[in-house]
This record gives structure tokens, C-alpha cells and sequence, in this order.
């Protein structure tokens, strides 16, 4: 997968139907692995709630790896249209997991497939989106002379600087999708003088565009 839709940044709502409060906490995840950790503190931070019911996709090993659960809810009110949210918006390394405090009233299927579901929208309103591009881990060497003018090409162009370290001339660790790698390296590297440069690692990035 060379590009997919993500989360800019992890997002929390609450909602209340029928005096049972829901609250949708949803978290950008890169792997399994912080699947599993995310899910370890929800359950930590609401231990007296009644359930726990979640959704996650996730990219790995360039597939997306889904699954969802209802945690004791019946089936399919919970888990599935969850789901099928981050489906239709189609989230990757998304996890999705909203917590239920029960208010004494049974709201039925249609009740619960409904308060789910609008947990999970509200949530994913304030997460706001963005693009998730495979890109880079790269460290150049640049003159001081030349910091100024590589710090505004960087930040027209979206590269995300990581660190500067000053020694006889400037390295620059920096997050770029390979577009702008192409670009910085290749035919238009005129633009700004790059002296050396090394891939330090692939990686996904977020990106605007």
C-alpha cells in the first residue's frame, strides 16, 4: 500500500442514551501491538464499566488487518457497525474502542447499533483525517549557510524535520514521502544545496495531501 486514509490525531466523545453513557475513544495505531496496549488501558482507565466493545484496521505486511468485538453486547450492535464506519471512511490504523456504562435501561438492537454508531461519528469529527504515505527516514548534510532556505523548502514542500545536528555543517533528520525524496535528491535538487544524504529507514508518514 503506498498511501491510505488515517487519523490526524486521537479523539475522545461521550454520548448518553437512556441514562447509559458511551464513551468513544479512538487512537491512531501503527501496529497490533498497540492495539493490544491501547485496549489494556481503556479497560484500565473505565475498570467499573459494563463493556468494552472495539474496532481496529490495520496495515500490515502491506494487507489490512480488521476485527471487531462486541464484548458482551448482543452480536452485531456494537463491534460490526463500528466497523463498518472506519469501512465506509476508509480508516487504516485506526482503533476504535467505546466504553459502556449501563443506565438501567435495555435499548434494544436498533437502540444499541444506533448509540454505537454515534459514538464512533462523534469521535471521528474532532480526529479530523488526513493521508498516510509511505515515505522515509533521511539525514542530510547541508552548509549553515544554507539552513534558512532548507528550512522554508522543507516546510513548502511538507517535510517534517526530526533533528538538527550542528557540527562542521548541518545534518538534518527528516520525515519525507518519496514525491519529495525524488525531488530533493533528484533533477531539482538544485533547489536547495544537499552536500550528502542517507535513508535511514522506511516508515508510513502523515501528509496533508
Amino acid at each position: 500500500m503506498e498511501e491510505f486514509k488515517t487519523i490526524l490525531q486521537d479523539s475522545c466523545s461521550e454520548i448518553e442514551e437512556k441514562k447509559s453513557r458511551f464513551i468513544a475513544n479512538i487512537f491512531y495505531v501503527k501496529d497490533l501491538e498497540e492495539v493490544e496496549q491501547r485496549l489494556k488501558e481503556v479497560r484500565a482507565k473505565y475498570f467499573d464499566a459494563s463493556h468494552h466493545c472495539y474496532a481496529f484496521r490495520v496495515e500490515q505486511e502491506n494487507m489490512i488487518k480488521e476485527k471487531q468485538s462486541d464484548d458482551g453486547e448482543p452480536a452485531g450492535t456494537a463491534g460490526l457497525p463500528m466497523l463498518n464506519i472506519l469501512q465506509k471512511n476508509e480508516l487504516v490504523n485506526v482503533l476504535v474502542i467505546v466504553t459502556r456504562y449501563f443506565g438501567g435501561t435495555l435499548l434494544g438492537t436498533g437502540g444499541l447499533v444506533r448509540a454505537y454508531s454515534l459514538a464512533v461519528q462523534k469521535a471521528l469529527e474532532s480526529a479530523n483525517m488526513t493521508i498516510q504515505k509511505m515515505g522515509y527516514v533521511m539525514k542530510v548534510k547541508i552548509e549553515y549557510k544554507e539552513l534558512e532556505k532548507f528550512k522554508y523548502y522543507c516546510k513548502k514542500n511538507e517535510i517534517k524535520i526530526i533533528d538538527l545536528q550542528y557540527e562542521d555543517n548541518i545534518f538534518c533528520t527528516i520525515e519525507i514521502n518519496s514525491q519529495e525524496k525524488d525531488k530533493l535528491i533528484g533533477e531539482n535538487k538544485q533547489d536547495v544545496n544537499i552536500l550528502e544524504y542517507a535513508v535511514l529507514e522506511q516508515k508510513y508518514i502523515k501528509t496533508n495531501r
